[in-house]
C-alpha cells in the first residue's frame, strides 16, 4: 500500500469518539507485551539499567513535573536555564573542559551534527574551504548523517590491526578541504578508544579541528579512571581536542533526550547558535538544531546528577566494570567463542573464535539467545553487548545460556545486523 493510500476497511486512527483513560492505558499495556524486557537485564543496548528503583521513581516524578514546559524560551522558565547550564558545566568538569562552553542536545546524533556544523563554520571563517572530515571506519553513523545534512564529504579511514583508527592513514588522507579529524572514546562496535593523543596532535600540527565522540564513554570512563583502571587520556587535557560529545542519557542514567556537545572555548560554542529576526515575530534564537525543546530531559539530567553525586556514579561504575570483566572473561572461556580485540569499554563484540577447533555459527547462537529471551544486537562481524550496572546480577544466567547456545550448534535463521531501524 502506498503512503498516500488509505485502507478504508481499517479502523480510523482518529476515532469518532474518545476513550476513557483506563481503556487507553489498557491498550498501551497490551501493545507492550512483546517489548524487550530491559528491567530483567535481558537487553544489552538502548536502556542503561541501574536497577535502582528510587532513581527510576524520582526521574518519573521529574518527568511528570516538567511534562508541559517548553525550553524554546528559557526566559519564561529560568529553572530550565539554570538546569541546562549546570548540566553542561558538570559534564565539562568531568571531561576537563571549559565552563559555559557547550549546550545540551536531544542525543548523540544531534551533538555530533552540531559539532560538525560548528567546526565547518569555524574553519570556513578562517579561510578554509572545509569540504571534508576524516573519521575512523568504526565511527558512529551520525558523522555520515551530519555530512549528508551539511553537504560535506565524510571520509572513513581504515583501522589498524588493533581495530583502532590508523592515524598514519588519516594523516595521508588530509587535503586542503579537510577541516575536522574525529576519534572515538570509545567506538560502539568494539569498545575501543582510538589513539586520541595522536589524532589531536595531528590536528594541531595541521591547524585542523579535532572532535572526540565520547557519547558512550563520557559519563563512564572518568569514573573508571578514578577507580584506578588504566586508560588513555581522551578529553580536553589534550590541547588539540577542540570539541567533544557525551550523552547523559547513557551512563549518566537519565531518560532519553539528554546529550551534551562541548567546545574548548566559549567563542567556539557561540558559532553553534542560530539567530534570526527577519520576520514579524521577533528574535528567534536556538543553541542547537531544535527550536521547541522538551523540558523533562533537561530537568531529568540535572536531577540525576544531583541525586547520584560522585558516590553514586562511582558505585555504578564499579558495578559495570565488574560486569564487564565477568562477561568478557566468561565469553572467552567458552570454547568456540572469542571477544573481538581487547576492548577498553563495556561495549564490545564477540564472535566465532577462528583459532578454535569448535565451529560456531554466531547467527545460530544469537537465535538461541533470542529464543531464551535475551536481546543481543547483531553486528556485521558478530554479536554485541553493551553492559549496564544491572547486568552484574544476571551474568551467571547469561553465560549458562550462552554455553548452551554453542553446544546446540545449528545454522542461523539469517537475521540481519542492525543498529537502528526505520519502521
Amino acid at each position: 500500500m502506498s503512503p498516500t493510500t488509505s485502507d478504508t476497511s481499517a479502523e480510523p486512527l482518529i476515532p469518532s469518539g474518545g476513550s476513557p483513560p483506563e481503556a487507553v492505558l489498557a491498550e498501551i499495556e497490551a501493545a507492550r507485551t512483546a517489548d524487550a524486557d530491559w528491567r530483567g537485564g535481558r537487553t544489552f543496548s538502548l536502556i542503561y539499567n541501574t536497577g535502582d528503583h528510587v532513581l527510576e521513581e524520582m526521574l518519573e516524578e521529574v518527568s511528570r513535573r516538567f511534562l508541559h514546559e517548553n525550553a524554546l524560551n528559557p526566559y519564561a522558565f529560568p529553572s530550565l536555564r539554570r538546569f541546562e547550564s549546570e548540566v553542561v558545566d558538570a559534564t565539562a568538569e568531568l571531561l576537563h573542559g571549559t565552563p559555559r562552553a557547550g549546550t545540551l542536545t536531544s542525543g548523540g546524533t544531534e551533538s555530533i551534527l552540531m559539532a560538525v556544523k560548528t567546526s565547518r563554520d569555524i574553519a570556513r571563517a578562517g579561510g578554509r574551504p572545509a569540504t571534508n572530515l576524516l573519521v575512523p571506519r568504526s565511527a558512529h553513523p551520525a558523522f555520515a548523517k551530519a555530512a549528508h545534512y551539511l553537504d560535506v564529504e565524510e571520509r572513513r579511514i581504515e583501522l589498524g590491526d588493533d581495530l583502532r583508527v590508523d592515524v598514519d592513514a588519516m594523516a595521508g588522507a588530509i587535503d586542503e578541504g579537510t577541516f575536522l579529524l574525529v576519534g572515538s572514546a570509545p567506538c560502539y562496535p568494539y569498545g575501543l578508544i582510538d589513539d586520541i593523543t595522536s589524532i589531536s596532535e595531528l590536528a594541531a600540527s595541521r591547524d585542523l579541528l579535532c572532535h572526540v565522540d565520547s557519547c558512550l564513554g563520557g559519563w563512564m570512563l572518568p569514573w573508571w579512571e578514578r577507580l584506578g583502571r588504566p586508560q588513555p587520556v581522551f578529553d580536553f587535557r589534550l590541547p588539540g581536542v577542540t570539541s567533544m560529545s557525551a550523552d547523559i542519557h547513557k551512563y549518566g542514567y537519565t531518560f532519553k533526550g539528554a546529550s551534551t556537545v562541548l567546545y574548548r572555548t566559549r567563542d567556539m560554542v557561540r558559532q553553534q547558535y542560530f539567530f534570526f529576526d527577519g520576520w514579524p515575530g521577533g528574535m528567534y534564537g536556538s543553541p542547537a538544531a531544535a527550536g521547541a525543546r522538551p523540558a523533562a530531559p533537561i530537568a531529568g539530567a540535572w536531577a540525576v546528577i544531583r541525586h547520584l553525586g560522585e558516590e553514586g556514579y562511582l558505585r555504578f561504575a564499579r558495578d559495570t566494570l565488574e560486569a564487564f570483566n565477568a562477561y568478557r572473561s566468561g565469553i572467552n572461556l567458552i570454547e568456540g567463542l572469542a571477544v573481538t580485540g581487547e576492548p577498553d569499554f563495556c561495549s564490545f563484540e564477540f564472535t566465532a573464535d577462528p583459532g578454535s577447533e569448535v565451529a560456531v555459527d554466531v547467527g545460530a547462537v544469537g537465535d538461541f539467545m533470542d529464543d531464551r529471551g535475551w536481546h543481543i544486537d547483531r553486528q556485521q562481524g558478530g554479536l554485541h553487548l553493551m553492559l549496564s550496572p544491572y547486568h552484574a546480577r544476571v551474568v551467571t544466567e547469561f553465560l549458562s545460556d550462552l554455553r548452551a547456545a554453542v553446544a546446540a550448534g545449528g545454522t542461523g535463521r539469517g537475521r540481519q545486523a542492525t543498529y537502528g531501524g526505520v519502521g
